[in-house]
């Protein structure tokens, strides 16, 4: 019982901050506006360690290779945690090698389910209030995800269907290929 509270606490503050950190990394990889709220909220919630890792790690064609490899570590850490809290510890090389991928198996889940907040959320600000400030950010971070499909998918009757379209790729992504590596991952 006291073990489920703790892999409980543990999933959600790792996954909270390994999101944070992602999505930092998204946000600077769009080229998102950094004079918003939502920008200034996850700056300030992760210089503390984003700035000195830059100083290991730096950027690489004007991507923050930190926050991503910051995220990953969190991941990794989680999922060490995890394991021994469930009395399994990773001691080969071979088994810390699986932790490594199982993370980055988490780490691309957490990338799709990021996705697919920030479509629902631009989905809702352009119908609620599109002359909101968030829109512009929410609309920055999801034109990479929407305009290829916007290319080949057309606007019928003034209706944009590409969010549903990504949105359908998206699941079918977390429930086959993703679930597959977890499997694969975990057996291992």
């Amino acid at each position: 019982m006291l073990s489920n509270a703790l892999l409980f606490l543990l999933q959600s503050v790792s996954g909270f901050f390994a999101g944070i950190l992602l999505l930092r990394f998204w946000m600077q990889w769009c080229r998102a506006p950094i004079r918003n709220p939502l920008s200034e909220f996850v700056q300030a919630l992760t210089n503390f360690a984003v700035l000195p890792t830059r100083r290991v790690i730096p950027g690489l064609w004007g991507m923050d290779l930190a926050s991503l490899v910051l995220s990953w570590g969190v991941l990794v850490i989680e999922a060490v945690l995890t394991l021994s809290l469930k009395g399994i510890l990773p001691a080969s090389v071979t088994a810390l090698g699986m932790v490594l991928l199982l993370a980055l198996v988490m780490l691309l889940r957490l990338a799709i389910y990021l996705a697919i907040g920030c479509i629902f959320l631009m989905v809702i600000i352009s119908w609620v209030n599109p002359a909101s400030p968030m829109y512009s950010l929410v609309n920055t971070l999801t034109r990479p995800l929407l305009r290829p499909i916007q290319r080949v998918v057309p606007p019928i009757g003034a209706v944009d269907l590409s969010p549903l379209i990504v949105l359908l790729l998206l699941q079918l992504i977390l429930m086959v290929p993703l679930a597959y590596l977890e499997r694969l991952a975990s057996l291992l």
